[in-house]
């Protein structure tokens, strides 16, 4: 009866056995198993979170400030457009304009080509941040040869240097207060290190070379590898990265309507919008915004945090 006994208790714990293998085998190994279900975790808790996002933009709408567009504001900002077919309108004339002999404190590590030279302020600080950044790299021969000129002084030009070179008062950007004239004191630009430098590195302080050597047919005038204009970042490292001249770009922003980017951390979005009678822009609260007109048809916003 004993022996009965026993041999039941020794079938029943070797069929135990046999299940607990076939089990494991159909579910797999416990350390298999366990990243498994962690990996699914993980998803599921970032669909949740997902999901939370979404239901938080749909419920909880960020504030909106609405800014009036009246039509002037086409005609001024950073990004007009002034060539041969589009001349400046008196509002896109910088409002900050200075004769920069008289500001000795702005005038540090460069010089002039004569003391009556003017520039927008707010340029001049930039073109200032831009040199002492040049100084740090070993590059220190940088002159002003040209700044804003009216319609006089742009007029006398245009019949000294013809089409080619100079365009006619009220089509040159020199109209504005957003452009200069860049020379070295040691050689011609094209060769000089400041030429040089300026052609890597201007980009990083808004700034571009308007009227580059392989895009003449583009911007209607030849080569002047000392003409930079200032647009602001972060339109100088998109007009960079593509190549672009302002003419390029403008129709690139038409085309795409909404750009963005990101430059050493700072994330920008850049919205077209063809200006209409009446017109009004919603731009959340607490991010900064610039807005500029194109010259032709349209305004563009440009926001950062």
């Amino acid at each position: 009866m004993k022996k009965w006994v026993f041999l039941v208790v020794v079938l029943l714990l070797l069929g135990y056995e046999s299940v607990q293998h076939k089990m494991e085998d159909a579910a797999g190994s416990p350390e298999h198993e366990e990243p498994k279900a962690q990996l699914s975790n993980s998803d599921s808790a970032q669909k949740k979170q997902d999901k939370q996002i979404n239901q938080d933009k749909q419920t909880k709408p960020s504030k909106q400030t609405t800014i009036s567009i009246a039509k002037d504001q086409m005609y001024k900002g950073k990004l007009v457009l002034v060539n041969k077919k589009y001349a400046v309108h008196q509002e896109g004339v910088q409002s900050d304009i200075i004769r920069l002999f008289s500001h000795k404190e702005l005038i540090k590590g460069y010089g002039l080509l004569d003391n009556t030279i003017r520039l927008s302020q707010a340029v001049t600080k930039s073109f200032g941040e831009m040199i002492e950044a040049a100084d740090k790299d070993g590059v220190r021969h940088f002159m002003i040869s040209s700044g804003y000129r009216d319609e006089n002084e742009q007029e006398e030009l245009y019949r000294e240097m013809g089409s080619d070179y100079a365009l006619p008062a009220g089509n040159s950007e020199h109209n504005l207060g957003l452009s200069m004239d860049i020379g070295s004191t040691q050689m011609e630009m094209n060769q000089a290190p400041e030429g040089k430098w300026l052609l890597k590195s201007a980009w990083k302080y808004g700034f571009i070379l308007r009227y580059p050597k392989d895009k003449t047919a583009i911007t209607g005038i030849q080569y002047e590898p000392w003409h930079f204009r200032y647009v602001g970042l972060p339109h100088s490292a998109i007009m960079k990265d593509k190549n672009m001249t302002l003419e390029e770009y403008l129709d690139y922003l038409k085309e795409q309507k909404n750009v963005s980017i990101q430059i050493e951390g700072i994330y920008y979005e850049i919205e077209y919008y063809r200006y209409a009678k009446n017109m009004t822009i919603s731009i959340p609260d607490q991010r900064r915004y610039d807005i500029s007109g194109n010259n032709v048809d349209g305004i563009i916003v440009t926001m950062s945090p």
